[in-house]
């Protein structure tokens, strides 16, 4: 088999192995004894087009920038791939 198969399976069997270790350890580091506040937020990108969705506005000011890096690059990579 070509290398890169061999490549890709270990990828997949790593990523596997990361959520066991990261699920099993958070299982056992807080214990409960104190309250955490979860924030976070994600990006749709369809095409150069963002939906923005936030828990709160601190989460949404970086994505909004995430945001703006990423259709900065779409833009940029059409352009350059238009001059092929």
């Amino acid at each position: 088999m070509s290398l890169l198969i061999y490549a890709g399976i270990s990828i997949i069997f790593l990523g596997f192995v990361l959520i066991l270790v990261g699920s099993i350890g958070s299982m056992f580091s807080n214990g409960g004894a104190s309250k955490t506040k979860v924030r976070g937020g994600g990006i749709i990108m369809l095409g150069p087009i963002p939906i923005i969705i936030g828990s709160d506005p601190g989460s949404v000011k970086v994505l909004i920038l995430l945001a703006l890096v990423l259709m900065g690059a779409y833009f940029l990579l059409t352009f350059l791939l238009s001059l092929l």
